[in-house]
């Protein structure tokens, strides 16, 4: 699953109107622009919701909460999926589709990064990111699937 897919993504991640030169170990690298990086990102956030789920965490409903920058953010990114869809069929380039995923999983590891989920201690706010980062890694599965990808649910 990760070896097809870091090949696929490679390739669909340029533009189809420039020239690449395909590098084997650039393509597999876990950080950067790759589809093994998409991967991990996406099983990196279901690892996030089983841990969530283990230990007896419905955020399923949210109260009203106050919604932060990083929260805000993501949520923008995450609403701009359907237009680079759009746009990526009337253009014939899947590189858009790829680029905004990998654009998604580098907003999605910096919001984890700067944004406690577990450590807060208002729940509606929990909730509300365990919902921002569960909807994450459904557009990031999608977005891989239109690529003909597949992610994993663990790595």
């Amino acid at each position: 699953m990760i070896r097809p897919g870091a090949l696929k993504y490679f390739i669909l991640k340029v533009d189809p109107k420039k020239n690449m030169l395909f590098n084997p170990e650039e393509s597999i690298d876990f950080n950067g622009n790759t589809g093994p990086f998409l991967q991990y990102t996406h099983a990196r956030i279901r690892s996030l919701l089983r841990k969530a789920a283990d230990n007896g965490i419905d955020y399923t409903t949210t109260a009203h909460t106050q919604v932060g920058k990083a929260e805000k953010d993501l949520i923008k990114s995450i609403y701009e999926f359907r237009e680079v869809v759009q746009t990526a069929g009337n253009t014939m380039s899947p590189a858009l589709i790829a680029n905004y995923a990998f654009d998604l999983a580098k907003d999605f590891n910096r919001f984890y990064q700067e944004t406690p989920i577990f450590k807060e201690g208002d729940s509606d706010k929990r909730n509300l990111r365990l919902q921002i980062s569960e909807l994450t890694a459904l557009v990031i599965k999608n977005a891989m699937a239109l690529l003909g990808i597949k992610v994993p649910e663990k790595m």
